[in-house]
């Protein structure tokens, strides 16, 4: 067995671009799938976007069910229980593609076959399993969950809702009101989190719904976006709930909610991807239509530049948004061989990649909504308006950097689960951390490196910054220790530069790695992709650093780090950016839309 990277890992250790999965290694399976993924939505969706502004929710359930029929639904559902068992990466692809048209499907299409069906595939009994994921699987039944209340967002283990059991021992009382509750109008069953007794932590269940067991709806919620994704208040009046019908064991919902938004993050990451593709598209079309001056915008260097930033920040997505899935997925498959089962084996292996699971989660879907402030720039009166796609876009893309966790509360998970991996030494980021600090004492090398080789030089700044996220977290761990959490901005300045080393080495990996198979000159674009997001990641890196280190170090301990910070911050040959942006933004103009 090779030595597969663990979560986090790619802070401390070097990796291989031959070790890291790329879009461009996808199957002829996978690439028939994403392409039958791609005619459902341009004709079942795309063509149909005006009535998912309307507020038409009778016609999301009605293309929920059509999705079912292709199969859609049953992707990442074990054979056994009517799905068709397919890997990680594949669950990926299909959500990414089947995202791109709308939020409203997007949404319904997530909120079934993530949160709706997974937790009872991981964590239902045999009987369970049975009697309900192939229902969920054919697009049949539809699954809601329900875990927010009015006061318990962020908070999600603060829950009100009660259980009580029955005088018989055979049932659970469910009393309570959940909010937000995505496909509550027309779903069939709910998972439902509730709080035994004055237990510590709340409890999984499942609820078919049934409107004569004491359960009630809300109205449909009037939204910024996703106008046509079902969104209610479910309400608990003493709902009746067979025993048999507990979701794992007592206290375990908590568990659950956690483990099942690990999985909805990368998920997130992936539905926005491909609306970003579509947005990017759309804004290229308009860009090379619209005539001023007598030229069509396109020749402008203002508009060209949103462009190339834009297409760059979508294929970092997809670069960072894969590799992870790939890791997921070996990491399942070792916990296999390991005789684990296929519940174990996909919790435990998404939950070792839990941090970039967050970073992922944020950085896409930041980009995606940066993607349509901007698609409605190109576009501007007209992206204003109704009538061009950019409008709808920008409302759908700001949602989700609320779901699954805001994107301050990942921002801090990421940070904060990094260091409980070095604390149980799961990622030694003690031993490096020294040794920057031994390098920061130290007289720097004036020596010349050779950076003939492609990329030579990228991947030296690659490891200078991870050099100092190093400086930087192991400095505020060593001031604040177990006190650090509550240190909110200096874990976001953190954050934020983990996120980016993470984003700008996936980049720079993949475009490697086609150079290698491909030659240099067939990824010209591509290879200054990678050189514009490293640039922007540098500034970002330095700029977030600073913010930290003036929050918690003074007089000659922070004299010093900042200037390991510049040192670690600094291109021996600083890339032409402007000359970047034109390479890339000339092949998107000329190919008019988005191509990589």
């Amino acid at each position: 067995m090779k030595d597969i990277t663990r979560g986090g890992q790619f802070l401390v250790k070097e990796t291989q671009c031959e070790n890291i999965f790329t879009p461009e290694d996808f199957s002829e399976e996978q690439l028939m799938m994403r392409d039958s993924v791609k005619e459902f939505v341009d004709k079942e969706i795309w063509a149909h976007k005006a009535r998912f502004e309307q507020k038409d929710y009778a016609f999301t359930e009605e293309v929920m069910r059509k999705a079912g029929e292709m199969g859609f639904l049953s992707v990442a559902v074990p054979t056994a229980y009517g799905g068709l068992g397919m890997g990680f990466v594949d669950t990926c692809l299909v959500c990414d593609y089947i995202s791109g048209a709308t939020g409203s499907f997007s949404t319904a299409f997530g909120a079934h076959t993530g949160i709706g069906t997974m937790p009872i595939t991981l964590y239902g009994t045999e009987e369970q399993k049975k009697k309900y994921v192939p229902k969920l699987a054919s697009g049949e039944w539809f699954g809601a969950y329900c875990l927010t209340e009015p006061g318990a967002g962020s908070d999600a283990n603060s829950g009100k809702t009660k259980a009580e059991l029955t005088d018989d021992g055979k049932h659970y009382k469910i009393t309570g009101q959940k909010m937000w509750i995505s496909n509550a109008g027309f779903c069939s069953l709910f998972i439902v989190f509730a709080r035994i007794e004055d237990d510590k932590n709340i409890t999984g269940f499942i609820i078919e719904n049934d409107p004569n067991n004491g359960i009630t709806l809300g109205e449909e919620e009037h939204k910024l976006g996703i106008r046509s994704s079902s969104t209610r208040q479910v309400f608990f009046n003493a709902t009746l709930v067979p025993v048999e019908n507990m979701l794992a064991g007592r206290g375990e919902g908590f568990k659950i909610a956690m483990n099942a938004l690990n999985v909805g993050r990368i998920k997130l990451a992936a539905a926005c991807l491909d609306a970003q593709r579509r947005m990017t598209t759309n804004a290229i079309h308009y860009a090379n239509e619209r005539i001023q001056f007598n030229v069509p915008i396109a020749s402008f260097g203002a508009i060209r530049q949103k462009i190339a930033q834009i297409a760059t920040a979508a294929f970092a997505g997809e670069s960072a948004t894969y590799r992870a899935a790939h890791d997921i997925q070996n990491r399942i498959a070792i916990r296999e061989q390991e005789g684990a089962g296929h519940q174990e084996a996909e919790l435990k292996g998404v939950e070792e990649f839990a941090i970039e699971c967050s970073i992922l989660k944020v950085a896409v879907s930041e980009d995606a909504q940066n993607c349509a402030d901007e698609g409605i720039q190109i576009y501007g009166g007209m992206g204003f308006s109704e009538d061009t796609p950019m409008e709808s876009a920008w409302r759908d893309a700001r949602i989700a950097r609320i779901y699954e966790g805001t994107n301050e509360i990942n921002r801090m998970l990421a940070v904060g689960m990094l260091i409980k991996k070095a604390m149980k030494g799961h990622v030694d980021l003690i031993t490096p951390a020294l040794k920057v600090q031994e390098e920061l004492m130290g007289i720097p090398s004036f020596d010349m490196p050779d950076f003939s080789v492609l990329f030579s030089e990228e991947k030296e700044m690659i490891m200078k910054l991870k050099k100092a996220f190093l400086m930087v977290a192991g400095a505020s761990v060593q001031k604040y220790g177990s006190e650090l959490e509550k240190h909110q901005q200096l874990l976001m300045a953190a954050a934020d530069m983990l996120i980016e080393i993470y984003m700008a080495e996936s980049t720079l990996l993949r475009v490697e790695k086609m150079a290698i198979k491909n030659g240099s000159n067939s990824c010209t674009e591509q290879i200054a992709m990678a050189q514009l997001y490293l640039y922007n990641a540098v500034d970002t890196v330095y700029a977030k650093g600073k913010e930290g280190i003036v929050s918690f170090a003074e007089g000659d301990e922070q004299s010093m780090m900042l200037m390991g910070l510049r040192r670690f911050t600094k291109y021996t040959n600083m890339p032409n950016v402007v000359a970047l942006r034109e390479t890339i933004a000339a092949k998107l103009i000329n190919e008019n839309g988005y191509c990589f």
